[in-house]
């Protein structure tokens, strides 16, 4: 899209974004890195990368049946190609 666009309409865009930027209200990083840490460290406690997921809600779990139906569905497939002429 940016390439179907004149230098002077991707200069006009960039002006508008830098405009609607400068409103932003913009706060000291003394502050905001204080109350990002307090807030990593109150949901530390329900992470999953940093306390793991419990095996009976774990969705990526193998599950034996699974691998049954999936050697099944092989074999068939093997049995199938082999009877079609090449």
């Amino acid at each position: 899209m940016a390439q179907d666009l004149s230098e002077k309409e991707l200069l006009k865009m960039e002006v508008e974004q830098l405009k609607k930027e400068v409103k932003n209200t913009r706060l000291p990083i003394s502050k905001t890195g204080k109350e990002i840490k307090e807030y990593v460290e109150a949901e530390a406690g329900n992470d999953p990368l940093l306390k793991g997921v419990p095996e009976d809600k774990n969705p990526f779990k193998e599950k034996g049946s699974t691998l049954c139906v999936f050697l099944l569905f092989a074999s068939w497939l093997e049995i199938a190609w082999s009877g079609i002429p090449r």
